[in-house]
This record gives C-alpha cells, sequence and structure tokens, in this order.
C-alpha cells in the first residue's frame, strides 16, 4: 500500500508535489499553533478558576472563624468541606447543607491530610465519582481546622473543545485555500520550466543528422523568478553552444566535400598526365626510340609535380593533428639571413619583378626551423611574383616590434579582391576561379605558411588594396611555445 502511493506520489507533477508538501509543512505548523493555543488557553483558565477558590476560601475563612459558619456560597455545584485535623487524623464536620458535600468526599479527605502535612494551601485536580474533573483546594482556616473547596473544570473543558474546533475549522479551510492557491501559483511560476519542456520536446523533433541542421528554438517565456531565470539562461546558452557547434560541423563537412572535390581535381590532372606520357613512352619504346628520353622525362616531372602536391597534404594534416612527429628542427637560427637567402632566390628565378631587401636590424636570432621559416617565405614570395603583372616592384622587410619578428612581403599589384581576402588561406582555394595553370598553383601554398607559421607559434596577416598587398609574418621571439626538439 505504502509503495502504490509512493509511486502514485512520483507520478504527479511537480507543482501538485510541491503544494502538497506546502500543505504537509503547513499542516505541522498548524499542529503546533494550536497545541500551544490549546495549552496557553486551558492554563489560563486553570489559573483563574485558581484564583476564583482563592477568593472564595478568603472570606469563607474568615466567616468560620468570626461565626462559626460558611459564607458566601454562590457558585453552581461547587462543594465544601470543613474537616478537624488537630490529632493528625482528618475528621469531617458534619455539613452546614447536605448540598455542601459530593458523594465521593475521598478526594476531598485526602487532600485535608495533605494540606495539614504541607502546612499550607495545595491545590489538587482530581475525578469525583459521578460529578467530574474537580479543581479542589485545601487551606488552612485556624489552628487544626481546614477549609477544602471543590470547583467543576466543565466549563473549562468546554471551553477548550470549542476553542479546538474553531481551530480545526479554520485551520483546516486555511490548509485547503493554502493546497489550491499555492498550486495554482506554483504551476504558473513553474510555467516557465514547462515552456523549456516544450522547447526540449521540440529540438528532439529535429532532425540533427543533416550538416546544414541548426537549432533555431529557444525558450523565451519570461517569470519565475531569479533561480528559474538563471536555469533558462543556462538552457539558451546550452542550444546556442549546441546551435554552435551544429554550425561548426556544418562547415566542417563543407569544407571537407570541398578540400575532397579540390584534392580530386588537383590530382587528377597530374595523374592523366603521367598516363598520358606513359602510353606515349610505351608507343615510342616500340616505335620512336629517339623520344623515349623525353617522354620519360615528362613523366618523371608530372610524377614529382604529384609528390609536392602530396607532400604539402600530409604536412598540412601533421599540422593540423598536431602530432608529435610534426616536421620542426627547431634551433637557433638568423632570420634576417633567411629572409636574404630568400630575396636572392627571388632575384634569380624572378627577375622580372625587382625587389628590395630592408632589413631593420642587422641580425634577428629565434628559435625556429629555418627551413620551413624559409618555405614560408618563399611561399609568400612565390604568391607575389604569381598574382602580380611582370614589372610588378616586390618588398621584403625584417624588423623587431615589441615580442615579436616581423617579417612584411609587400607588392605592388593589383591588390587582392576584398571578397577572397577571407579565403586565401584556405587550401585549393585561388582567387583564380578557372583554376588555369598559367596564374597560379594548386592553392595550398598559403595554407602551407599559415600552418607551418602557426606551429612555430606565429601568425601571417594581410591588408590588401589596389597597389598594395602585405602580407605579414609574426613569429614570437622566445620561438615556438608549446613545440620540443625531436
Amino acid at each position: 500500500m505504502i509503495r502504490r502511493l509512493r509511486r502514485a506520489y512520483r507520478r504527479l507533477r511537480l507543482g501538485t508535489r510541491l503544494a502538497l508538501g506546502l500543505g504537509a509543512l503547513a499542516l505541522v505548523v498548524f499542529a503546533v499553533v494550536g497545541t500551544a493555543l490549546t495549552t496557553s488557553m486551558r492554563d489560563y483558565l486553570s489559573h483563574q478558576l485558581d484564583t476564583q477558590l482563592g477568593l472564595a476560601q478568603v472570606a469563607q475563612s474568615k466567616s468560620i472563624a468570626q461565626n462559626g459558619t460558611l459564607q458566601g456560597k454562590k457558585y453552581y455545584r461547587w462543594y465544601y468541606a470543613v474537616y478537624d485535623v488537630k490529632d493528625g487524623t482528618a475528621v469531617l464536620r458534619t455539613p452546614e447543607e447536605a448540598a455542601d458535600l459530593p458523594g465521593d468526599i475521598a478526594p476531598l479527605t485526602s487532600l485535608a491530610r495533605a494540606q495539614s502535612a504541607a502546612d499550607t494551601e495545595v491545590l489538587r485536580t482530581a475525578h469525583l465519582a459521578g460529578e467530574g474533573e474537580y479543581r479542589l483546594r485545601a487551606c488552612e482556616v485556624e489552628p487544626g481546622v481546614v477549609l477544602v473547596s471543590a470547583a467543576p473544570t466543565d466549563a473549562i473543558g468546554d471551553t477548550v473543545r470549542r476553542l479546538v474546533g474553531v481551530q480545526v475549522v479554520a485551520f483546516g479551510l486555511a490548509l485547503l485555500a493554502l493546497v489550491v492557491f499555492g498550486r495554482r501559483m506554483l504551476r504558473r511560476g513553474l510555467n516557465p520550466l514547462s515552456d523549456m519542456a516544450h522547447t526540449a520536446h521540440g529540438i528532439a523533433s529535429h532532425d540533427l543528422t543533416e550538416s546544414a541542421a541548426r537549432l533555431p528554438l529557444r525558450a523565451d517565456e519570461r517569470g519565475g523568478g531569479p533561480e528559474v531565470e538563471e536555469l533558462r539562461t543556462a538552457f539558451n546558452t546550452m542550444l546556442e553552444h549546441i546551435d554552435d557547434s551544429l554550425a561548426v560541423r556544418a562547415e566542417a563537412e563543407q569544407r571537407l566535400r570541398r578540400f575532397v572535390a579540390d584534392a580530386s581535381h588537383e590530382l587528377r590532372t597530374p595523374l592523366m598526365s603521367v598516363r598520358g606520357y606513359a602510353d606515349l613512352f610505351q608507343y615510342a619504346a616500340a616505335n620512336a626510340p629517339e623520344e623515349r628520353a623525353r617522354h620519360l622525362a615528362r613523366l618523371r616531372a608530372e610524377a614529382a609535380r604529384m609528390g609536392v602536391l602530396l607532400d604539402d597534404l600530409l604536412l598540412l594534416a601533421r599540422l593540423d593533428a598536431a602530432e608529435p612527429a610534426t616536421p620542426l628542427r627547431l634551433r637557433e637560427a638568423d632570420l634576417v639571413d633567411l629572409a636574404g637567402e630568400a630575396a636572392a632566390a627571388f632575384r634569380a628565378s624572378r627577375p622580372e619583378h625587382p625587389l628590395t631587401f630592408a632589413p631593420r636590424p642587422a641580425a634577428l636570432t629565434l628559435r625556429m626551423d629555418p627551413h620551413r621559416i624559409r618555405q614560408v617565405l618563399d611561399n609568400l614570395l612565390a604568391n607575389a611574383a604569381v598574382h602580380t603583372p611582370a614589372g610588378t616592384r616586390v618588398t621584403v622587410e625584417v624588423a623587431r616590434e615589441g615580442d615579436a619578428a616581423v617579417v612584411r612581403i609587400a607588392d605592388e599589384g593589383p591588390g587582392i579582391p576584398a571578397a577572397d581576402r577571407d579565403r586565401v588561406f584556405d587550401r585549393f582555394y585561388r582567387v583564380d576561379k578557372a583554376r588555369s595553370r598559367d596564374r597560379g598553383g594548386s592553392g595550398l601554398g598559403l595554407p602551407v605558411a599559415d600552418a607551418l607559421a602557426g606551429a612555430h607559434g606565429g601568425t601571417i596577416g594581410l591588408s590588401s588594396a589596389p597597389g598594395a598587398t602585405v602580407f605579414t609574418l609574426s613569429l614570437p621571439l622566445q620561438g615556438a611555445t608549446g613545440l620540443t626538439d625531436p
């Protein structure tokens, strides 16, 4: 039975359970308050009755001492008994009226003996057979004479019972009102929680397996107090985080699709070239032996080109995964010397682009992988040459700014369109949408440079306008943070 009640209670809504709990607590409070009020009222009425008994006995004692008779017997159902206790025993005197004594005088006699032994007035509540509860009071009228008075406590009992009845009705109505109206108020206060539950159910109905899935739902209902507001804020923050994560996932999936498509496109061309030159080499071997060497050289060139592309892809993958075997050989090296070597190689391979090398410090030593930083500089210089017409001036500047070593590679070309600036570091992305080989490479030069700079704890910034495009390589002077020597 108790288990069944517990299961039924657990199935109730939170507002109902809280209202019932509040009602149970109020019931305990009402019981404590009612008990205190009832006890206080009973004690008060008992004290009043004792006072009346005392006042009556004062007048009666004087009457007995002066006249030998009782006077002032005004109260209905009050009893009086006079005892002689001179020899240590309580001897009842003959009453003036038969109605002065109850049918059961044993409690009165016992109180008279107790008073003679205590030598002071004695109060006691006793049950008189056939009469009910009585309050007894004994006092010494004169030496050897004791007066015992008895007053009924029926009025006290009636008053207390009436008080208890009023309390039960009043507290019952108050408890009922508290549960009913408290449940309504709690349900209104918990409406925001219901709104959150409906929002959660709405989220459950969304298909989050789709790549473009988003969570537009939010718990918007206001009210409920600071705690509910805090819960709503946390709930909406969680939804924002999930929504942002879904957006990142969708973007990652989109980038992966674009990466696979671009990689397939870039690899297809050299693979087809390799296949074509292999067929030509086979044909030349049978029909034109003098052409074999030329076809074999072209075959090797296409294979080398595909190898470079695959090496770049592997390097990017290893840098993205932050593998312990990341190919960095860290040592102390002079960045000014590296920039000078890159500038000299650029002048030799790109004579159509005049280059100015402007190192501010004579030397700038920091901990880095010279081979990889040289690769970054070569990629940035090659990008400046490929995307600008012949005769465009290129400038290389090395400087120290605060705690960073900075290399700026600027050109005076047409600049990068604003729509393409945010994507020039994306893999396989090229401003030349036609992907023509006469302008640009595979679209991995800048991504590789950016990844290598990040592996050294640095960054590559871009600012571009017609006539002024600047790539800024920034490296920390303390070296690549978080990296260890292999």
